[in-house]
């Protein structure tokens, strides 16, 4: 767990950490939490439980259209935070399992991933992935832009009881520029940001 009462380091540290929820004060110094929130949202899809003393109306309406899951006002109960906490999480997971059932396909540049068929094609040819490359390469082109850690991908990708070491996101990494990349030592897609972990460039039209 991440945390700061600064807003331009409340963006760093969504857009960097990878955190499961966001828990955001409306009132932050300097850049306020609705600012924070629409920074974050232009380049993230992780839930954003915005927490403030104001609870107008007014204010729940503009902290939700600008992208937030949820909204909580002060004062209110750890029970009734950890409850919020929870039902995005869960709304989060069950968007998730939709779009593996519908079979609901994303695109990502030239690649198109399916996710009920663990096939992923560039320019309609069929990728040779494994299941986990392919997860991997599923979990960063849902969010292209937004720095994973190796840990979070470890987590997602081979489970919280995986008793590996991080080096193995590295080696896959490694195995994944080799399929998508033209040229692996000069990535155009799949970066690593040094320190951190690693993300698919935004691609703009």
């Amino acid at each position: 767990m991440f945390d700061t009462d600064n807003g331009t380091e409340a963006v760093k540290l969504a857009l960097t950490v990878a955190p499961d929820v966001v828990l955001l004060d409306r009132m932050l110094p300097g850049l306020d939490g609705v600012e924070v929130c629409r920074q974050i949202r232009a380049q993230s899809s992780v839930p954003i439980i915005m927490v403030t003393a104001r609870d107008s109306e007014l204010d729940t309406v503009v902290g939700l259209e600008i992208g937030a899951d949820d909204y909580i006002a002060k004062p209110f109960s750890l029970n009734i935070l950890l409850a919020r906490i929870r039902a995005v999480l869960r709304r989060v997971e069950a968007r998730t399992e939709r779009q593996l059932i519908s079979g609901e396909s994303i695109a990502y540049g030239p690649f198109i991933l399916y996710p009920e068929k663990y096939v992923a094609q560039c320019d309609g040819v069929d990728l040779e992935l494994t299941p986990k490359l392919f997860e991997l390469f599923l979990l960063l082109a849902k969010t292209p832009g937004r720095v994973f850690t190796r840990g979070f991908l470890l987590d997602r990708v081979w489970g919280i009881d995986y008793a590996g070491e991080t080096r193995t996101v590295d080696v896959h990494i490694t195995w994944l520029r080799k399929k998508i990349e033209s040229d692996p030592s000069e990535p155009r897609y799949l970066l690593t940001v040094r320190g951190v972990g690693y993300k698919l460039t935004e691609l703009h039209a």
